[in-house]
């Protein structure tokens, strides 16, 4: 049966503060932890008011501090904004404090707008030399060897299993070529996801750390007892990425009944296409449609994201999520 996991945006709602964010983050980790969810993972945003994972390392360690056995990482680490070996460095530190819990995936896109991109002291060309810098940051996780004069402490030695991120064939190809498991982006940019994955498994060639292809896919689910309560509680993501779009980033704002009811055409057009990967309503209506998903992508694994505003109605979208899961498995 296709696993379950968690991808956290730890999103600050409207009125709300990143303290309170970074501690609704841990506690729903707990609650995945005790539900069976296989990883818990954080990303890296930069200059977004409703995001709290901007320092995603530092996120990771307060996670994987507060829990005892779901894996955590970073879904992901822009690797352009960051030198190869200050993030080997990092990770192979939290693998030495969480041993066997610590999983990193690497994205190309800077996670940002240019302006910010610029304040990160990014250089622009350097996405151009993604292949190369993961490369690098891989060896810098081998044991070190003999004369080696540049080396990774904490890190050389370390088992950090390394992912590449992507929403187009840029990641799927480079996935593919270096035997790596590959995670997509369909939660928010699913226009190439087919074509993607038929690249990746087609093209996968086996490495020491993978056989054969594997493959995780971002979903938004918003579940809840009724149709009604869950396509209410995913207006919010629906205005966050309207927001977005509009050149108006903020707080994540609380639904509103009937959001997309009296949208304009052009942004209705926009969230069917970026939210099209999205699984909203009951359990059942839930079950369905991850069931038609899970059949249409053959995922190995699911990367559930839920941009709810209230935490507790989040921490019960994941938990009526995992009965439903576990009904499936039984069915299965």
């Amino acid at each position: 049966m296709t696993a379950l996991s968690v991808l956290d945006l730890s999103p600050i709602t409207q009125g709300s503060t990143a303290s309170q964010s970074l501690a609704n983050s841990l506690d729903l980790a707990r609650h995945a932890e005790r539900l069976g969810y296989r990883r818990y993972w954080l990303a890296e945003h930069h200059n977004m008011p409703g995001i709290a994972s901007a320092a995603t390392s530092v996120v990771i360690a307060h996670v994987a501090g507060g829990t005892k056995s779901i894996r955590v990482g970073a879904g992901g680490i822009m690797l352009p904004n960051h030198a190869p070996l200050v993030i080997a460095e990092q990770f192979g530190t939290l693998a030495a404090l969480f041993p066997g819990r610590i999983d990193l995936g690497l994205g190309r896109a800077p996670g940002t707008d240019m302006l910010t991109a610029r304040a990160l002291r990014r250089n622009l060309e350097s996405a151009d030399n993604f292949p190369q810098d993961v490369v690098e940051l891989m060896g810098y996780f081998h044991p070190a060897e003999e004369g080696q004069r540049i080396r990774a402490v904490p890190g050389e030695g370390q088992t950090v299993p390394v992912w590449i991120l992507g929403s187009s064939l840029y990641g799927a190809q480079l996935a593919a070529l270096l035997g790596l498991p590959y995670a997509f982006a369909s939660h928010f940019a699913p226009a190439e996801l087919d074509h993607a994955l038929e690249v990746y498994r087609t093209r996968f060639q086996p490495s020491a750390q993978l056989d054969k292809p594997y493959v995780m896919l971002g979903l938004n689910v918003s579940v809840a007892p009724t149709d009604a309560e869950a396509k209410l509680l995913f207006s919010s993501l629906q205005q966050a990425f309207v927001n977005l779009r509009s050149g108006r980033a903020g707080q994540l704002p609380p639904p509103v009944e009937n959001y997309d009811r009296d949208l304009d055409p052009m942004a209705k057009t926009m969230l069917a296409q970026a939210l099209s990967c999205a699984v909203v309503g009951s359990p059942e209506t839930v079950r369905q449609g991850i069931d038609a998903f899970i059949r249409r992508t053959g995922a190995d694994e699911l990367m559930v994201t839920a941009q709810i505003f209230d935490h507790a109605a989040r921490v019960r979208s994941y938990e009526i999520l995992a009965d439903v899961h576990k009904s499936m498995s039984k069915a299965a």
